[in-house]
């Protein structure tokens, strides 16, 4: 095929460009697939896939995925992210914008590769990835009044793990909780309000009924029915792939504390 310039091609609309350019898309895209599918192989064959995990629990049919989205921070540096970026939060030193957000939603169109995951509570001023200075695709975020671990949010919380790679899970309480609040006074409410009484019921029983308390109770309760109630967690944790801590968030400071 013969080519012009690429004035010549502006000025009289030619596809002679475009056309060559198609043909070499395809070949890119012939070739793309072919190291795809050797890097896919190669990386199954170096760190394994996510199947010792997976097996049993009806999601192996998942496990390639999880073989190509493994964060490589250990669990230890996982947490140390989340806290650095806590930090730099309440400093009000951000970096996460100076991400470029074009690529970032592009690298994740199709695939998700979060290094950890954060059970929070729903209340509008918890935005988890602002105060942890994280961006799109970083932190798999799971959100429920109270920041109580539902079988529901159970379940999504083992996708992170077993199929996305998280290595830290944080259950992550906060000041002036209203699901805390609201189980602490126990009052009759509308609608199912009152069905996140149970859950929360013995971090007040705990704590006394002092509200700081029973919130961070709380936090370290759920953070406990994690460990013991998933076997997906559990294998995780047995294996060294994963730690599970609970927090407190003050809304006051932006500051983020461990809680033992």
């Amino acid at each position: 095929m013969t080519l012009h310039s690429s004035e010549e091609c502006r000025v009289a609309a030619c596809l002679c460009h475009a056309r060559a350019d198609a043909g070499e898309l395809r070949a890119m895209r012939d070739a793309n697939a072919i190291n795809l599918s050797r890097r896919g192989l190669l990386r199954a064959a170096l760190t394994g896939t996510a199947a010792g995990v997976l097996a049993g629990t009806g999601l192996e049919v998942l496990a390639p995925t999880a073989a190509r989205a493994q964060s490589t921070l250990s669990p230890a540096a996982a947490l140390q992210t989340l806290m650095d970026g806590n930090k730099r939060f309440v400093e009000r030193k951000p970096t996460h914008f100076e991400e470029d957000l074009a690529i970032l939603k592009q690298n994740t169109v199709e695939k998700q590769e979060p290094f950890a995951s954060v059970l929070s509570c729903a209340d509008s001023r918890v935005p988890v990835e602002l105060l942890f200075d994280q961006s799109i695709g970083h932190v798999f975020v799971n959100r429920v009044a109270g920041n109580i671990a539902t079988s529901e949010i159970i379940a999504s919380i083992e996708y992170g793990i077993a199929v996305l790679g998280t290595r830290v899970m944080m259950v992550l309480g906060h000041s002036s909780c209203g699901a805390v609040k609201a189980s602490i006074a126990a009052k009759a409410v509308p609608g199912q309000i009152s069905s996140l009484y149970r859950y929360i019921r013995p971090a007040v029983d705990e704590a006394g009924g002092d509200l700081v308390g029973s919130t961070k109770a709380n936090a370290r309760i759920q953070a406990k029915l994690l460990r013991e109630s998933s076997p997906v967690v559990a294998a995780a944790l047995k294996d060294g792939k994963l730690d599970v801590v609970a927090a407190y968030y003050d809304l006051a400071s932006g500051k983020v504390s461990l809680l033992g």
